[in-house]
């Protein structure tokens, strides 16, 4: 079996003459493809007449980024406690608190006492953050369904199904 060239370049030697791999490999591809997904996403909730005015102006002017929907992601309807919410989303305990002080700014969430924890509060989705849910729910499906127009519904299928496979560590 040859080895790979970039295991007997030697250092400070010029890179392989091929390095087109760098912007095709799956890595890229599916961070690409997770950044168009998202930025669809936020787009059509923008558009959506059921979000509050305030927050489709926020998504329209790209206030609200894709890591604010961490917390749309990974918030549960009965409300979790910060460093639980962090955890699920991938993120520091920090990064989660500047998300969810923004978030309770919009009005999306609010922060009360934790009734197993006097020391902790728990984030809460507000009515308006219950309409936002709907909304990331409903640009959720439409993304879906220009993804499955745009590839074909046969890849669109064996791609979730690699990708669930993947992500579950099968």
């Amino acid at each position: 079996m040859a080895e790979s060239p970039l295991l007997t370049t030697p250092l400070g030697a010029p890179p392989p003459a091929d390095d087109g791999w760098r912007q095709t490999h799956l890595g890229r591809l599916m961070g690409h493809a997770l950044r168009r997904f998202d930025a669809r996403v936020l787009q059509l909730m923008a558009r959506n007449v059921e979000v509050p005015l305030a927050l489709s102006n926020l998504a329209a002017r790209d206030q609200v980024s894709a890591a604010h929907i961490h917390i749309t992601r990974h918030l549960s309807l009965g409300g979790d406690r910060l460093g639980d919410l962090a955890e699920r989303a991938g993120m520091t305990k920090q990064a989660m608190g500047t998300l969810v002080d923004q978030c309770v700014a919009w009005g999306l969430v609010t922060r009360e006492a934790d009734a197993l924890d006097a020391r902790a509060r728990r984030v809460r989705f507000t009515p308006t953050g219950l309409a936002w849910l709907q909304a990331f729910r409903d640009a959720v499906a439409q993304a879906e369904a220009e993804f499955r127009a745009e590839v074909g519904n046969d890849v669109a299928t064996v791609v979730a199904i690699g990708l669930e496979a993947y992500a579950s560590g099968l």
